[in-house]
């Protein structure tokens, strides 16, 4: 992916120690918790990238299933990357695959009984984590510093 250079082109304000600093702490919070989502999952048999695909479905707005093309959007993946990923979940009894009653062409992704608890186990782990984190993850808010430049 390539990064917007536009943005870089716009003028922007010089960035002070306390901005440096902001970004490296969340930039640190982020790797923390990455790095626990990574060992936590491994640790109860999943990868992450099948963590991220359970959330993924259960955490699709207004639906309890998806399709391959919007879990490849919502995970960030190439089209058949997904459907591996799927597979393998797949043979795991995480994700089962059904088609859609009003468009035969659609084949929805959905968690099984067993992705479901799965993903009760780590989520709860995971919101824990995040609780306990606290501030670390906070995206740094520069807006006093805009409204002084006003």
């Amino acid at each position: 992916m390539q990064p917007d250079t536009m943005h870089d082109e716009q003028a922007a304000e010089p960035l002070t120690k306390a901005d440096f600093e902001a970004l490296a702490r969340f930039r640190f919070g982020i790797r923390r918790y990455l790095r626990f989502s990574e060992q936590a999952v491994r640790g109860h048999g999943l990868t992450p990238q099948q963590y991220q695909l359970l959330l993924a479905l259960k955490g699709f707005p207004g639906r309890e299933w998806a399709t391959l093309t919007e879990l490849a959007d919502r995970l960030q993946l190439r089209h058949h990357s997904v459907v591996e990923l799927v597979n393998r979940a797949q043979a795991q009894d995480l994700v089962t695959r059904a088609s859609d009653p009003t468009d035969a062409r659609v084949v929805r992704v959905e968690l099984t009984r067993h992705g479901e608890r799965a993903l009760a186990r780590l989520s709860a782990l995971h919101r824990d984590e995040l609780q306990r984190l606290g501030t670390a993850l906070a995206v740094p808010d520069w807006s006093d510093a805009a409204d002084g430049a006003a």
